[in-house]
């Protein structure tokens, strides 16, 4: 009888200990390191909103049905208000504020609803429309703590992504996703007219959360969100690397722009399968090396590739001692050169090998 009851009483008490134990999983599951993360960094994500006059384009009154113009009068033309809303995220003790360029583009007035609700007033410092990048300085005092900032160059494919911002007007919203994938090029993506590699992401990314941070599993900020695809393929978001917004933040801070190198070339990547597939062709003009290259397809007149006496046709096979494979590779050794100083390359043409020199130069139209 006394050994069954010890057996009864051990038994109660190896369940208390695992409900115990259960319960403290269930407590520790309760703050996740997605949470932890999330707070690192929430207290210096900010709501950005903007002002700017836009000028409405007279509409053609004849272009609408006669009793529809009766009925409606003249479409309004004229100036008129025009509002935005993005997100941002404060990088340094100093109250500066890294969001995207088309959140503040042309805008002429900014305010900035911090973390506690409080809003301040923003002066932009400077934008960049290559990178989409802006830096706005908070006005006051008390300003808010920065984010720590990771190395985006260290995120690895499967790494968690958490995106923070105000989807919508939505304030203080994060979703969780993984990294999809590293260097996504922009310009598949049908943007032309920016030179930069992506990180994509399944994290949720909205009209509203543009410059906000894209965050790792530690609480670090690794990209700030810049656009989301919808429609066929809905559901990929993509964030500018850290890395590449800190550079372009410093150049901000310290001269208002953001000065790009260039040397004047539309290039389309040359591989081994395609020039055998052109040569094959009784058609073609010429026939191509078969190998790895960036092809000119066009030298912009008057510019730094021009002046140095490369020509449509021509294969660039290595620049400043880099092996070119596609033209992916030359914009990288471009964007990392300096104004004016000579970048040796080498070409082929016509089956010569031919040693040159360009200087790039200020890419135009950005100042």
């Amino acid at each position: 009888m006394l050994r069954y009851a010890l057996r009864q009483l051990l038994a109660v008490l190896l369940a208390g200990a695992v409900l115990v134990g259960e319960g403290a999983s269930a407590q520790a599951l309760e703050h996740s390191f997605v949470a932890d993360a999330v707070q690192r960094v929430a207290p210096a994500v900010v709501r950005i909103d903007t002002e700017r006059t836009v000028e409405r384009q007279p509409f053609d009154p004849t272009l609408l049905d006669p009793l529809l113009r009766d009925l409606l009068g003249d479409p309004p033309a004229g100036p008129e208000r025009e509002r935005g809303q993005g997100s941002g995220v404060v990088i340094d003790a100093k109250g500066l504020v890294l969001t995207n360029a088309h959140v503040v583009d042309r805008v002429e007035s900014v305010s900035v609803t911090l973390a506690d609700g409080e809003q301040r007033d923003g002066r932009v410092v400077g934008t960049d429309a290559v990178t989409d990048l802006a830096l706005v300085r908070l006005e006051g005092d008390q300003l808010p703590p920065r984010a720590p900032l990771g190395d985006s160059e260290a995120m690895q494919v499967g790494d968690w992504a958490i995106a923070l911002g105000t989807p919508f007007g939505l304030e203080r919203t994060v979703t969780l996703g993984i990294v999809s994938s590293l260097h996504r090029n922009i310009n598949s993506l049908g943007f032309a007219d920016k030179r930069l590699e992506l990180i994509q992401t399944d994290a949720a990314i909205n009209p509203g959360n543009s410059g906000g941070p894209l965050v790792n599993g530690d609480g670090q900020v690794i990209g700030i969100n810049t656009l989301v695809r919808s429609g066929p393929g809905a559901g990929l978001g993509f964030a500018i690397p850290i890395n590449l917004a800190r550079r372009v933040a410093d150049q901000l801070q310290q001269q208002g722009e953001v000065v790009h190198p260039y040397i004047g070339l539309q290039l389309v990547a040359l591989t081994p399968r395609i020039a055998r597939e052109h040569n094959k062709d009784p058609n073609a003009l010429v026939q191509l090396p078969e190998r790895s290259g960036a092809l000119v397809q066009a030298v912009l007149p008057d510019g730094p590739a021009e002046k140095a006496g490369l020509r449509r046709g021509d294969l660039l096979i290595t620049v400043d001692e880099r092996d070119i494979a596609d033209p992916q590779a030359l914009l990288e050794v471009v964007d990392a050169s300096a104004i004016d100083v000579p970048l040796p390359l080498k070409v082929l043409r016509a089956g010569r090998e031919l040693t040159l020199s360009v200087k790039p130069e200020p890419l135009p139209g950005m100042a």
